[in-house]
């Protein structure tokens, strides 16, 4: 019973990441793409450690905490971008 509920919510974790990869595809708007590729992570992150509930295995936990970073860094990145139109600063002498 355990494994079954597992493999609906690996099923519902993956509609949701496509309804956000339609997000990004469509989004009105940077922002809202942003925002998209943000939850995107955050569902990939749910859907690794899901999987490893399933497999009962601990070896995943390295993949979610460097998908975490990355997704952090990433959605830090475009949005300095948006708003300043750099991601990097540098400075001029």
């Amino acid at each position: 019973m355990f494994d079954l509920i597992l493999l609906i919510s690996l099923l519902l974790i993956s509609f949701a990441i496509l309804v956000a990869l339609y997000r990004v595809y469509k989004g009105p708007s940077m922002p809202d793409r942003i925002i998209a590729l943000d939850s995107i992570g955050i569902n990939l992150i749910a859907l690794i450690a899901v999987f490893s509930i399933y497999m009962r295995s601990t070896a995943y936990l390295e993949a979610i905490l460097l998908l975490g970073i990355l997704a952090f860094i990433g959605t830090i990145a475009f949005s300095k971008f948006i708003e300043r139109g750099v991601a990097i600063e540098r400075k001029h002498d």
